[in-house]
């Protein structure tokens, strides 16, 4: 592909959706880099909940500001890839990295409030199934460590401790959540529960160190943009400012699911974990211009399910709207979740991705 004609799209694009989406345009994807936060973390609150101050910005170098830019656009260039040989390939594609604000920090501190002792909890439960990938042996003849030796001090080489071997296996779980970003998540609480569940998804692996993708999705923005995908998080490059981020979930237009769960499960497909774990959040079944629908996506969602299946990854769809049945039947009942209850949502999901552990 040639990048000067990636530019060239991508700018235009940009100028096509201004007006409509401004806030979570290409155009303020985030500049922050990985070692400069506008937040310091300090502690928890009494209800568990994160306490942050506001810290002093820092500025942003160019060089930090280039690594974003082409962090973003290697993220679009591999999705354009991975549907190069798919229904979707002729499908004008852009990958966003959204921006945050002090608005987006607020309303995250709002809705953390009463989920994080829940989430904690369901981490110190979990921890200790983690302890396998930590070896036991201990390396011998260290110079320090912890723990110490006395029968080397015969040798009278200053090698009288041991230190704990590292891991040698790769952690055994890494999670991807898809999140449908289309109009009627604003119905009935949906997208207010959804955020809830994906920052409780986020904060869990955080506690337990566990390599996680969340991407949302939407498609017909407009003309030159009609698949939207927006990185809020992504394993390639942690940020901790990545849970400012997810308050920019929308509900913004259009679904073209087969899509999404594509791009998102390549990149579980090619990561070094054991178990790959890919869940969707989503209200309603596949529906996108100009014939994206019907048996015609449904074919298409369940194609990439059994082609990606095959390839090590595990779905599962958590339903929260309307259209469960039809889900159900996308799916499979061995992979739906009936999410009736949706203030009990986030704290559900967390504790199936534990069972995965």
């Amino acid at each position: 592909m040639d990048d000067t004609d990636f530019d060239k799209d991508n700018a235009v694009a940009e100028q096509g959706i201004a007006l409509k989406q401004s806030a979570d345009s290409d155009s303020s994807s985030s500049l922050v880099s990985d070692d400069s936060t506008h937040m310091e973390r300090s502690g928890l609150g009494e209800d568990g909940s994160p306490r942050y101050h506001q810290a002093k910005p820092e500025a942003i170098s160019e060089e930090a500001k280039q690594k974003e830019r082409d962090f973003r656009k290697k993220l679009n260039q591999d999705a354009r890839e991975v549907i190069s040989n798919s229904i979707h390939k002729k499908v004008k594609l852009i990958v966003h990295r959204p921006d945050y604000d002090q608005e987006d920090q607020q309303e995250y501190l709002r809705l953390s409030k009463g989920l994080m002792p829940i989430v904690q909890e369901i981490a110190r439960k979990t921890l200790p199934y983690l302890e396998h990938e930590v070896s036991s042996d201990f390396a011998r003849n260290r110079y320090y460590g912890s723990k110490f030796q006395a029968d080397s001090v015969a040798y009278r080489d200053y090698k009288y401790f041991a230190k704990k071997r590292p891991p040698t296996e790769s952690p055994s779980l890494v999670v991807g959540l898809r999140v449908d970003e289309s109009a009627s998540m604003s119905a009935y609480g949906r997208l207010e529960a959804a955020k809830r569940a994906v920052m409780a998804v986020y904060e869990y692996c955080q506690l337990c160190h566990i390599p996680i993708l969340i991407y949302g999705d939407t498609a017909d923005v407009s003309k030159l943009e009609q698949m939207s995908i927006f990185a809020y998080a992504d394993f390639d490059k942690m940020d901790a400012n990545d849970r400012f981020r997810l308050m920019k979930i929308r509900a913004r237009s259009n679904n073209r699911d087969g899509m999404a769960l594509r791009i998102i499960a390549e990149r579980l497909a090619v990561s070094p974990q054991k178990t790959k774990l890919l869940i969707s959040i989503s209200d309603g079944q596949p529906k996108a211009m100009d014939d994206y629908t019907g048996s015609y996506a449904v074919t298409d969602m369940q194609q990439t399910i059994r082609e990606y299946e095959r390839k090590g990854i595990a779905f599962l769809a958590a339903a929260i709207g309307q259209d469960k049945d039809v889900i159900s039947e996308i799916y499979g009942s061995e992979r739906f979740l009936d999410i009736t209850n949706l203030h009990e949502f986030p704290a559900k999901l967390v504790r199936i991705i534990a069972r995965y552990l």
